[in-house]
């Protein structure tokens, strides 16, 4: 259900890890909301979402965090797509709790985004007032 994802019409959407065990209905319910195609991760664009499939063993997720942030625009939300529990390339919940603060990033909300993919919001931590 991307229409729990805030994305709107004319956003872009960045999109990071895409194998062939990522969810194709969903890719094309994102295109569909925003009309416009999903960004490689070679852009140079400000991006209103980035969308990060990881997996168990895909590296470390505090890296790819800091990078997403990099295209990132100053309201925009980063969502790492990860396996349900009992998938394979299943993350614990904990491993993206841990590494959001590291990135600079507050986790917002869990969801069951698509039969075999559970996406968490992360957002840049707001900075303290003077």
């Amino acid at each position: 259900m991307p229409t729990r994802m805030g994305l709107a019409k004319g956003d872009l959407v960045l999109e990071v890890g895409f194998d062939s065990d990522c969810d194709s209905t969903l890719r094309d319910e994102i295109r569909g909301i925003t009309e416009t195609e999903l960004i490689e991760n070679t852009t140079t664009d400000v991006v209103d979402a980035v969308i990060i499939w990881w997996r168990d063993g895909d590296g470390d997720l505090v890296d790819e965090l800091m990078d997403a942030i990099t295209y990132l625009a100053e309201n925009g939300s980063i969502w790492v797509l990860t396996p349900k529990v009992g998938r394979d390339g299943h993350v614990e919940p904990s491993d993206i709790q841990d590494a959001a603060p590291l990135a600079g990033l507050s986790q917002t909300s869990t969801i069951a985004l698509a039969k075999d993919w559970t996406a968490t919001r992360l957002v840049a931590r707001k900075s303290l007032k003077r």
